[in-house]
């Protein structure tokens, strides 16, 4: 953590042109944020034209921003990685993800593109010993609790190595985030049996095997018990568990809608959706994407946070919150202890 001037403090940096609604949005996250975090600080990068008249409007923001760093240069939404590499060092992302670098911040929180902040996250902070590529990974709500994913889209395909470094960190995240002692692991496939699914898969379930002493590996889970809570621990590759999320997503939508519309059918059902009223509000509260905002490139030397980018002000502010918590929790260097002590990982160089 950053020492302030009478104690320690967190500074987050943030890219306030990454978004759809970018810079308003992410304005009005801090605010929202800061207006029960009044212990963080924020070094905000981007458009100063832009910024200064919100934070007239957004108080809790305006006092809890210690620093604005000008720059007219921002990464577009369509912008090729290899492309932001090259020409986006001064762009209000690589600035933000550089002061991370530099120690000037514990984080950086951006909702511009994901490619090009894993990219640009990579190469300036680097990766941890052991680890060959970073993972997006999250805290995904289940029917009787909440589990930990990865990878959510960092890397379209990954090999046997890969997904066994993915369950090594995603068991750390695991225990640091959620408490859980000896997390349960497990590799999504399409079928339970061990013949089955891609020989990256089928190989990786064998490297976990053969390490039961470091990784309680369940086996492997399919698509229908990502969200029944079977283990506390997915893997997949970022292709397969991008679209695992976004379907969970849609899906929740789509159930809370059809409900709304049957309320609306007649005056009995709508007097039936005031008795259900608390449940639903539950429901949605627990599975609304907005709440779960915020996801980890793990792997990295430092942390770098990818909201999503059509997060509106609340749903900046839990990324945040993401952002903030992992600070709390130490979990850059819990991670970097942790993969120097395990053995399984030493067998994959």
């Amino acid at each position: 953590m950053i020492t302030g001037d009478s104690k320690k403090a967190i500074v987050i940096s943030i890219d306030a042109m990454g978004g759809d609604y970018a810079p308003d949005c992410t304005i009005e996250g801090i605010d929202i944020f800061a207006k029960s975090h009044k212990d963080v600080s924020f070094k905000v990068f981007g458009d100063e034209s832009l910024i200064l008249p919100l934070l007239e409007k957004y108080p809790y923001a305006k006092k809890s921003v210690k620093e604005i760093i000008h720059t007219d240069s921002y990464v577009k939404s369509d912008e090729k990685p290899s492309v932001a590499v090259r020409s986006g060092r001064k762009s209000s992302m690589g600035l933000a993800i550089n002061s991370v670098k530099q120690g000037v911040a514990d984080a950086c929180v951006s909702a511009g593109n994901t490619g090009a902040l894993m990219a640009m996250s990579k190469l300036s902070l680097r990766m941890l010993s052991g680890i060959s590529r970073p993972a997006i990974v999250s805290v995904v709500p289940s029917r009787n609790g909440r589990f930990v994913m990865l990878d959510l889209g960092a890397n379209i395909e990954s090999d046997a190595a890969d997904l066994a470094r993915f369950a090594v960190m995603g068991k750390i995240y695991c225990q640091a985030m959620l408490r859980v002692e000896n997390p349960t692991v497990g590799l999504l496939n399409i079928g339970s049996e061990d013949i089955k699914g891609r020989d990256e898969v089928k190989e990786a379930a064998r490297i976990l095997k053969g390490n039961p002493e470091e990784i309680n590996f369940h086996g492997f889970i399919e698509g229908n018990e990502i969200g029944q809570g079977v283990v506390d621990v997915v893997v997949t590759d970022g292709f397969s568990g991008n679209i695992a999320l976004k379907t969970m997503e849609g899906t929740a939508k789509m159930i809370a809608g059809s409900i709304k519309d049957g309320f609306k059918k007649s005056w009995l059902a709508k007097i039936g959706f005031l008795f259900l009223l608390p449940m639903l509000k539950e429901f949605k509260k627990k599975y609304d994407p907005r709440i779960h905002n915020g996801a980890m490139f793990i792997g990295l030397d430092g942390i770098s946070i990818k909201s999503h980018g059509n997060a509106d002000g609340f749903a900046f502010s839990k990324a945040i919150e993401a952002a903030n918590n992992l600070v709390k929790h130490d979990i850059k260097r819990k991670i970097k202890e942790s993969v120097e002590n395990y053995h399984i990982l030493s067998e994959l160089l």
